[in-house]
């Protein structure tokens, strides 16, 4: 069956326009030179996954921030302006994409991030579009730090599969990180990688899928 009842979409580089850069850029205007391979799509360090979980708290990652630049000086705010650096914005089209997408599909997030990051874009969003647009235009939205699970692993998928009642052969999650698609298909779920473009690509005006979108698990 090559049927689509449920989309699944991953939040930075699919949803939300991010720049893994960004943070080193801004480390190194603080003079922080020898952290070395930090943090970026393919990388990042044994806190953060435990950040991006929440099983250490904001006080904490903030410490282990100031401990590990040797700059104790460092205040809550210069820290949250460094990670946050990677945060861009949500194009316009998208979020009508979205809006058009949940009236005929269950629409849904999933998302790697942290508490630091979270309380930034969903600010920044409401700020800009004056509502929340993770309420509405998703059916639900679920973030790793609230779940205790990040992607690539199949329990986060689990979780949304149980929770929402789908049907995991007729549900597809979109991801431009192509390891994450991993739990995904575990679970039974199809997995797209988006390499390039928009997901405003992915569908017509009518919001039909492309055809690749219906390709089944390989």
């Amino acid at each position: 069956m090559n049927t689509i009842k449920n989309i699944i979409f991953d939040l930075g580089g699919v949803v939300y326009d991010i720049r893994y850069e960004n943070v080193v850029e801004a480390i190194a205007r603080r003079g922080i030179t020898h952290l070395g391979q930090f943090y970026s799509k393919d990388f990042q360090t044994h806190e953060m996954d435990l950040f991006e979980k929440g099983l250490i708290t904001v006080e904490e990652y903030r410490d282990y921030i100031r401990r590990v630049a040797r700059l104790p000086e460092l205040s809550d705010s210069e820290i949250d302006d460094i990670v946050n650096a990677i945060l861009i914005d949500i194009p316009r089209e998208r979020v009508e994409l979205l809006l058009r997408l949940k009236k005929r599909y269950g629409v849904y997030l999933f998302s790697n991030t942290n508490q630091i990051n979270y309380d930034c874009f969903t600010h920044r969003m409401k700020e800009k579009y004056g509502f929340d647009i993770f309420a509405e235009c998703f059916h639900a939205a679920y973030f790793s730090h609230q779940m205790h699970c990040r992607k690539p692993a199949k329990e986060g998928f689990d979780i949304i599969i149980r929770e929402q009642h789908l049907e995991p052969s007729a549900t597809v999650f979109i991801d431009d990180i192509e390891k994450n698609l991993e739990g995904a298909r575990a679970a039974g779920i199809r997995g797209y990688h988006l390499s390039q473009g928009s997901i405003v690509d992915l569908f017509d005006s009518q919001g039909n899928p492309i055809p690749s979108l219906l390709t089944p698990n390989t």
